[in-house]
């Protein structure tokens, strides 16, 4: 039986590993595992993706999307002959989008029967995004870009000069933005014809966060998060002094949070570094931001991190695997995380906060993983 454990880190003593200084420790009640799904035998690092109605999907490397009720009992298993990277994404109408290292593109109905299948002509480790009207868009290493109508066929593509790994985000006015191994970052319009290109100084992995102007954030492999306008006019860049492949969220204030290569980073909306908090290893995946103002760091180490946005360190949830993965959050405030074979459903008695009421709040924008930019009210 899997083990789950809380911890609750009120007046705990300074951690010897952190590099920065220690965070201000917070009494605060401690969620409770409400439970605990098997969802590999072999490995999952694919972000769970949460539906309307509540189901929650999950892929895996053993070539598995998993359809999970909101009580964690199995709907419906989806099987393919190819490990899956790539986060689902779920339309308008319930079909579930994913890439696999098959050199396929995926649309899995609710019911967990194939709709159609697209070749690329390499892995699709890009999770895809969804615009308003419907198109499919997504990255493959074949150095293509793709865009594909709801039933399937074609729409356009757009060549690269390198891999796709970066999971594309599309701002108010349709614009796609990513990045590629080529060391630009691209914003397409919807037909396909390029808008723009930015040159960096490395590979870029990320997904971009968009804020609610349209400002794009997004990093690079030469260590820095770059800020640009939608017209690409750079706003600011934040040399952080690390690597990072980590996708920026924002919270309701549009402060800006990612990990840059063992720490834990939050940055103003203007450029300038906030707080950080230091770990033993590198952390990859993106954090997820409550409307409490809670942030959500998955950590490999086992642990899942809540700090308030001041930098208070509110609790950590532990498990037995690893947390490669980002988290998300229900519109109940229930939080879903895998840690590489067992997905978990975190909440409390008292209920911890939906998501926060901002442009992009977690990988993706939002639980359904369409990537496109959240409106604020």
């Amino acid at each position: 039986m899997k083990h789950s454990t809380v911890v609750h880190l009120a007046g705990m003593v300074a951690c010897s590993f952190c590099l920065s200084a220690q965070p201000v420790w917070h009494e605060q009640s401690p969620p409770t595992n409400l439970w605990t799904l098997r969802v590999s035998d072999y490995y999952a690092d694919s972000s769970p993706a949460i539906a309307p109605d509540g189901t929650i999907y999950q892929a895996n490397f053993a070539g598995k999307l998993l359809a999970v009720t909101p009580r964690g009992k199995v709907k419906w298993t989806f099987q393919i002959n190819s490990e899956i990277k790539s986060s689902p994404a779920i339309a308008d109408d319930g079909t579930v989008y994913f890439g696999a290292h098959d050199r396929k593109f995926y649309a899995v109905t609710p019911h967990g029967k194939l709709k159609w299948t697209f070749p690329t002509g390499a892995w699709v480790d890009s999770s895809p995004a969804i615009g308003t009207d419907g198109s499919i868009y997504f990255g493959s290493w074949d150095t293509s870009f793709y865009a594909l109508n709801p039933d399937g066929s074609k729409k356009w593509v757009f060549a690269t000069g390198n891999i796709i790994v970066s999971s594309p985000a599309i701002g108010k006015d349709g614009t796609i933005y990513f990045g590629s191994h080529d060391k630009k970052f691209y914003a397409l319009k919807p037909d396909g014809k390029l808008s723009w290109s930015f040159t960096t100084g490395g590979q870029i992995l990320s997904s971009p966060a968009i804020g609610s102007d349209g400002t794009v954030f997004f990093t690079s492999l030469d260590g820095n998060l770059y800020a640009l306008k939608p017209d690409g006019t750079e706003c600011w860049r934040l040399h952080t002094g690390g690597v990072t492949e980590s996708s920026p969220v924002l919270d309701e204030s549009e402060n800006l949070y990612l990990t840059v290569g063992a720490c834990i980073l939050t940055v103003d909306r203007n450029g300038k570094k906030r707080w950080d908090w230091c770990s033993p290893v590198t952390i990859n995946a993106a954090p997820a931001v409550a409307a409490s103002g809670a942030v959500y760091f998955p950590a490999p180490w086992r642990s899942l991190f809540a700090f308030q946005n001041d930098r208070t360190h509110l609790w950590h949830f532990s498990t037995d695997g690893n947390l490669t993965a980002s988290p998300m959050i229900g519109n109940d405030g229930t939080i879903y995380v895998c840690d590489g074979m067992f997905l978990h459903a975190i909440n409390s008695t008292s209920g911890l906060a939906p998501p926060a009421k901002s442009s992009w709040p977690m990988f993706r924008a939002n639980a359904r993983h369409t990537g496109r930019v959240q409106s604020v009210n």
